[in-house]
């Protein structure tokens, strides 16, 4: 869960709410006028008053069969009538050292809507023991467990239990209702789809994100399978237990069990996620069959929720409660039914929200834009539809950390920023040519559209046998020769000198201005990513005739 964080560490929290979450739980704890006063300097007491007269809040050790003791906090309704039984909501924790404490925030309005509450952090996270498993096989029965415990408690009623959870809390929810039918709603804020597409992206480790997690988890920790995998990762190995550790924490393996039971699911994601591939946040969204909701929002991960797990108002939270609600009865929203289908805002206007059906409906068509080669006295190459163009090749160095273009220059922050309208510049023209290929569209005749799905054809020769690149499309104002990133893709080559290659870039939802132009850039290192490549060496890009290279864009003018 990102709050201000750091450099070395960009999901820590500020010591503001630091202070703020303990502030509650004492308050939680003891709901005494000095506690309740404290917050005061939040604007925060009113609230957790009225929480103290409604429901009566504990911490508590569950243990497990193991003997594992798990940290839980449990808010339980005051003065139930005999036989009065509530919805209840579970909630596993974000990946942070808080645990559970990162949902103190909710807890009221849970408790105004009726319902009984449960947060844990998993084993071997924050003040839990074991060992980190990321939420796997053991995790999940971690989790039927708490809900033998909860359903034992005064006042729940086992069928209305829902579970709802942020980033490594929304996988463990998604994981633990694919296995307990008790659990009859989940929403997962976040969320991932596919946890090996998440670590390897078109062949390509996702190794700042990955390092930033593991620092987060605490490498000592955890479980030897999970430092055992962490260290093939690092390698560049991804052999058949690399593959089967992260099918079993993979929601989308799970697929069946949500559709048996038309399990009600909702998630969230954005544009710009660094964390969880969005590609297979969709794919699971497009494969469920029962009752759906997918957000997509502007920014990287966990900047959405972030208001509302610290008590104020967010679209994830706020459809959460709604979810919620019309699945298991309770009243913590606003009374306003919930959205299915697809919800999602635009780059970079936070106030843009678009409902669409499902994603067929979402995404536009793709219109082929064919890359070119080099004009003489030039150094970009033309993007056009029209004619395939082949018989040219581009030739880019392989290069150092130094190229002028990345994926995300602050993991997190850069995300945060788009969110208030803020997207990193970058000025095209510095970008070095002999590390990057660009090529760039006529500026445009009208404002455009670019929504959904995006895919490149390329031919590449390498001249070893391993190499990457990443793709990246801009949206530059020639005026100026500022640019921002619209989507991106890495792509690595293994055991070929040559090969046509067709990828997914990120999905996108981007409005480009009135004579701007689209910017294709095709370079050799993105620190965000590990690369495959030998220094010195070239990475060919080539256009043979009858497999072009091109890039297909959902584009359309603006309506």
């Amino acid at each position: 869960m990102p709050v201000n964080g750091s450099p070395e560490n960009p999901f820590a929290a500020s010591p503001d709410d630091v202070a703020k979450l303990e502030a509650i739980r004492e308050a939680l704890l003891d709901p005494s006028p000095r506690r309740i006063g404290r917050l005061d300097q939040w604007g925060l007491a009113d609230t957790y008053e009225v929480q103290a007269e409604l429901a009566e809040y504990r911490e508590a050790q569950i243990t497990m069969a193991d003997g594992t003791r798990i940290d839980a906090g449990l808010s339980v309704p005051r003065n139930l009538v005999p036989g009065q039984a509530c919805p209840a909501i579970v909630m596993p924790a974000p990946l942070n050292d808080l645990g559970h404490l990162a949902y103190l925030g909710t807890i009221p309005r849970w408790t105004q809507g009726g319902y009984v509450v449960l947060t844990y952090s998993q084993r071997g996270l924050a003040k839990s023991e074991g060992e980190i498993q990321v939420a796997g096989p053991q995790d999940v029965a971690d989790g039927i467990e708490i809900l033998d415990f909860l359903s034992g408690v005064e006042g729940v009623d086992a069928e209305r239990i829902g579970c709802f959870g942020a980033s490594y809390g929304a996988g463990c929810s998604l994981l633990l209702a694919a296995r307990d039918p008790r659990v009859k709603a989940v929403a997962g804020a976040s969320a991932w789809g596919d946890l090996l597409a998440s670590l390897f992206e078109n062949g390509t480790r996702h190794i700042k994100a990955f390092e930033a997690l593991v620092a987060l988890f605490h490498e000592e920790r955890c479980s030897a399978e999970f430092k055992e995998i962490i260290q093939k990762i690092r390698d560049g190995v991804v052999d058949d237990k690399v593959v089967e550790f992260a099918s079993l924490r993979s929601p989308m393996q799970q697929l069946n069990a949500y559709n048996d039971r038309q399990l009600p699911i909702l998630m969230t994601t954005y544009w710009h996620e660094t964390i969880f591939s969005v590609p297979a946040v969709v794919d699971l969204f497009t494969n469920l069959t029962g009752p759906k909701s997918l957000l997509v929002q502007i920014g990287d991960h966990g900047n959405g929720e972030l208001p509302g797990l610290f008590g104020g108002i967010s679209k994830p939270t706020e459809m959460t409660y709604r979810w919620m609600d019309h699945h298991l009865g309770g009243s913590a929203g606003d009374g306003t039914a919930p959205q299915f289908g697809i919800r999602s805002e635009y780059m970079h206007n936070l106030l843009s929200d678009l409902p669409h059906d499902d994603w067929a409906s979402y995404a536009l068509p793709r219109q082929r834009f064919h890359l070119g080669a080099v004009p003489a006295g030039q150094q970009d190459a033309p993007m056009a539809q029209g004619q395939p163009q082949p018989g040219w090749t581009h030739s880019v160095q392989a290069a150092g950390p130094d190229t002028g273009i990345v994926v995300a220059p602050n993991l997190i922050k850069t995300g945060l920023s788009e969110r208030v309208g803020l997207p990193h510049v970058y000025k095209t023209a510095e970008i070095k040519r002999d590390v990057a290929a660009v090529w760039t569209t006529p500026p445009l005749e009208q404002p455009m559209r670019v929504q959904g799905d995006l895919e490149a054809r390329l031919t590449v020769r390498t001249q070893t046998k391993n190499a990457t690149f990443t793709t990246y499309l801009l949206d530059c104002d020639p005026s100026t020769g500022r640019a921002a990133i619209i989507t991106h893709a890495p792509y690595t080559l293994t055991d070929l000198q040559a090969a046509t290659v067709t990828f997914r870039l990120q999905p996108a939802h981007y409005v480009l201005a009135k004579g701007h132009q689209l910017q294709l850039i095709i370079d050799s290192y993105d620190p965000f990513f590990a690369d495959d490549n030998t220094i010195p060496a070239a990475l060919e890009i080539t256009s043979p005739k009858d497999n072009e290279s091109y890039i297909d864009i959902p584009l359309a003018t603006m309506p």
